[in-house]
């Protein structure tokens, strides 16, 4: 049976069955865990999650989905914990090292951030999510062009990645292109992103002429 192939439900009642004849196997545990997910079940997805790693303490993938889970809660130290982890499972694995760099980034770390999001990139350097928070950091830091350059990376790789081109318009706003700064947001929104509100006033003061926060 190919619970992939199935329906939600489907999938869930195939990984109980599985783990009906093999309840040790970690695994399948964690399977169980993302079809909850795809369900929007985060408690039972969570404890699935927690069983997989008493099973397997070496299953990286799921502590990346606790940390996941954690940064929808707004915890930032359980999601930072969690990738820390997942790091230490398996060192090789990128996608921790992209999340940490998001979590340290959100703290208003950029060092650390650029750190993380770097050896993200050194392991898997088409990282489309790395490479945006990437362009996000060097942005903060104030190397705009280094942030136009992953934030353009980003985008050869996924041109739907809405906070690439959110990037692009902070660029160009800073570069006082404040038409091609709309631009940008266009299609950053085009793709579901939702910028920044004070983002989206300082480009159409710009536009029409006058000072951010003006009349």
């Amino acid at each position: 049976m190919d619970p992939t192939a199935k329906t939600p439900e489907d999938a869930i009642a195939a990984w109980r069955d599985a783990l009906a004849a093999n309840p040790d196997c970690g695994v399948t545990h964690y399977n169980l865990g993302t079809a909850y997910l795809a369900q929007g079940r985060f408690t039972e997805a969570e404890a699935a999650f927690r069983q997989a790693l008493a099973l397997s303490p070496s299953l990286a993938e799921a502590y990346v989905q606790l940390g996941g889970l954690a940064m929808r809660q707004g915890d930032l130290d359980a999601c930072l914990d969690c990738n820390e982890k997942a790091r230490q499972a398996r060192p090789r694995f990128a996608i921790p090292y992209g999340n940490i760099g998001f979590v340290h980034l959100q703290r208003g770390d950029i060092a650390a951030a650029e750190t993380a999001l770097r050896r993200a990139l050194e392991l898997e350097p088409k990282f489309v999510q790395a490479l945006a928070t990437l362009g996000s950091a060097l942005f903060m830091k104030g190397d705009i062009d280094g942030a136009e350059t992953q934030s353009r990376r980003a985008l050869d790789l996924e041109p739907s990645f809405g906070p690439a081109w959110n990037n692009l318009a902070l660029v160009a706003l800073e570069r006082r292109d404040y038409r091609g700064a709309r631009d940008f947001l266009d299609k950053a929104e085009a793709t579901g992103y939702e910028p920044h509100p004070d983002l989206v006033r300082e480009i159409a003061a710009g536009l029409a002429g006058t000072p951010t926060g003006g009349a």
